[in-house]
C-alpha cells in the first residue's frame, strides 16, 4: 500500500481536528471560506462554537506558530466568523470563541515531502480564547 504524500498544513489540520475530536468537539466544516478569509476549522460541543486557526512550522523559521499569526489574520478570521454566523443562524447564540492549535517541530524538515509527519517530533500547544472579537 503506498503513503500518501501530505503537506505540512494539511498534516496539522487533520491532527488538529483529531484532537478536538477526543475531547467531545464534532467538525462543522473544514477550510470555509469567505470573500475576507479563511477558517481552517468550525468546531461545536454543545452549545459552544469554536473557530480554529491550525499553524505548523518547523525549525529553523523565525517564530513559533502562535507567533505567526498577524492582527490582520485575526481580522480576518473574525470577519470570517460573522459571515459565518450570518449565514448560518442558527449558530447565532452559541457560545463562540476562537482557538488557536499549533504544532511545532524542533528539526528543519521538507514541508511538502513527508509520508507522515506525525513520526517526527514535535510540540503541540492548544491555546483556548487565544484572541476576541475585540
Amino acid at each position: 500500500m503506498e503513503q500518501q504524500t501530505n503537506s505540512m498544513g494539511q498534516w496539522a489540520e487533520e491532527a488538529a481536528k483529531t484532537l478536538l475530536h477526543s475531547h467531545g468537539y464534532q467538525c462543522i466544516s473544514q477550510n470555509y471560506h469567505s470573500r475576507f478569509g479563511e477558517i481552517d476549522l468550525i468546531v461545536r460541543r454543545g452549545q459552544e462554537l469554536v473557530f480554529v486557526e491550525v499553524k505548523a512550522r518547523s525549525s529553523g523559521s523565525y517564530a513559533h506558530a502562535y507567533e505567526v499569526i498577524t492582527q490582520a489574520q485575526k481580522r480576518k478570521i473574525i470577519k470570517t466568523a460573522k459571515f459565518f454566523l450570518q449565514r448560518y443562524p442558527s449558530y447565532y447564540d452559541f457560545d463562540c470563541r476562537f482557538d488557536v492549535i499549533c504544532f511545532d517541530f524542533p528539526q528543519k524538515i521538507a514541508k511538502t515531502v513527508q509520508p507522515d509527519f506525525s513520526k517526527l517530533k514535535y510540540d503541540q500547544q492548544w491555546i483556548e480564547h487565544a484572541f476576541t472579537l475585540d
